[in-house]
């Protein structure tokens, strides 16, 4: 249980200090990549995830994922609290990281970008602001992911599983995540939100612990829960 929850945490702050590093690097001030786009970021986030699992193997990394394998009855329900917390704690740790890594582009972008433009560096926020559809978006793209992890789970070549969610993610950002920024992921959104709120970042946005808790914290829950009684219903998985 311990080397699990270990994992889980390390997969879990390799996952993110890739995802913010990515965001960090093309916002952010006087960094080489400023700029870059979103094509540049989501790539990252997908080959990030790709990495994790490679060198961390059958992690979950993701709260909505853990509920799901609960579901199904490949975890027992005892590990549920445990290893979604070590997910969140890695989502915190990550962060600092990237934080202390960028730290001299945070302060000469004190002046220049926005508070929530750097709040959002951490979490994710929605192009527009309607927070039953943002749920929905959210719920939407975490059924397609925990789905698709599911059914590219079933595929028994090395090297597959991680590729193949690294290929998903990528998919899933580019067609789908322009609303919300597809957290999919209570740890990746809430993990880097509480960075945020704990670290000395001038000029500090607030939270915005509504959204944080209803969207991104409650949406993938119920997506995850979906998906795993529509593949085992309909594919029997």
């Amino acid at each position: 249980m311990f080397h699990a929850l270990v994992a889980e945490f390390m997969g879990t702050a390799l996952m993110i200090i890739f995802g913010v590093g990515v965001h960090c690097s093309t916002v952010l001030k006087g960094t080489k990549y400023r700029g870059s786009g979103h094509i540049f970021a989501i790539t990252t986030w997908g080959f990030g995830i790709s990495i994790a699992l490679f060198i961390f193997g059958n992690v979950c990394i993701n709260p909505a994922m853990v509920l799901a394998q609960c579901l199904l009855g490949n975890l027992p329900w005892v590990d549920f609290i445990p290893y979604s917390v070590a997910e969140v704690l890695g989502g915190v740790v990550g962060s600092v990281i990237v934080w202390i890594m960028y730290a001299d582009h945070f302060k000469a972008s004190t002046d220049e970008i926005s508070p929530i433009t750097i709040r959002n560096l951490f979490c994710t926020s929605p192009a527009v602001r309607n927070l039953p559809r943002n749920f929905f978006v959210e719920f939407f793209d975490t059924f397609i992911f925990i789905s698709g992890i599911l059914a590219i789970s079933t595929v028994k070549t090395p090297g597959v599983v991680p590729i193949g969610v690294g290929l998903l993610v990528w998919a899933i950002g580019m067609g789908l995540g322009g609303p919300t920024g597809f957290a999919m992921n209570l740890a990746r959104d809430m993990g880097p939100r509480i960075a945020h709120a704990i670290l000395p970042i001038a000029n500090k946005a607030d939270s915005d612990w509504q959204y944080g808790i209803i969207v991104p914290g409650i949406a993938p829950f119920v997506g995850a829960a979906v998906a795993a009684w529509f593949m085992h219903g309909f594919f029997g998985i």
